[in-house]
């Protein structure tokens, strides 16, 4: 089989949403998928995008997908680089799709001078944990991810600033 990993292009976007929303059965939130075609293309490609994609292929078939974008590290000043998703399918696992774009997104945070590379998994997620601890990943156990969305996001945004 040939594997190869690419950049996602405008016509991924249709694969990018299904691998998504495929990602989202597995993580036992199928409902919670709310992106759109037209949000994840002007996420990946509009003015101003926030987000970068590759695609994972066995074949020429797609088989799997990493999205990621950069943020900053005050202590090290300078960017990081954070996995927002990675989905292999359930037939290319154990083929070397995964780390074949997690080598790939480590290359980009090294050539873009990233001083890390960050991403989340779920507790109860053993075989991923496993596979990025076979990486040489550690987990953060020390800080807590926090997170406000909707009403609650709404709510502070129009909470008046003190005097």
């Amino acid at each position: 089989m040939s594997l190869a990993i690419r950049a996602v292009v405008s016509g991924d976007v249709p694969v990018v949403l299904g691998f998504v929303r495929e990602l989202a059965e597995y993580e036992r939130e199928p409902d919670a998928v709310v992106a759109t075609e037209a949000l994840i293309h002007a996420a990946l490609f509009g003015e101003g995008h926030v987000a970068y994609g590759l695609i994972a292929s066995l074949d020429d078939a797609p088989v799997g997908f990493a999205l990621y974008f950069f943020n900053f590290s005050t202590w090290l000043g300078r960017p990081g680089l954070y996995l927002e998703d990675l989905y292999v399918t359930p037939e290319a696992r154990r083929a070397g799709v995964g780390r074949a774009l997690l080598t790939h997104l480590a290359q980009v945070a090294v050539d873009r001078n990233c001083g890390r590379m960050e991403w989340a998994v779920l507790n109860w997620n053993q075989p991923a944990i496993d596979f990025y601890r076979s990486l040489g990943a550690l987990a953060q156990d020390e800080w807590t991810v926090y997170r406000l969305t909707g009403k609650t996001l709404q709510d502070l945004a129009r909470r008046a600033p003190p005097d």
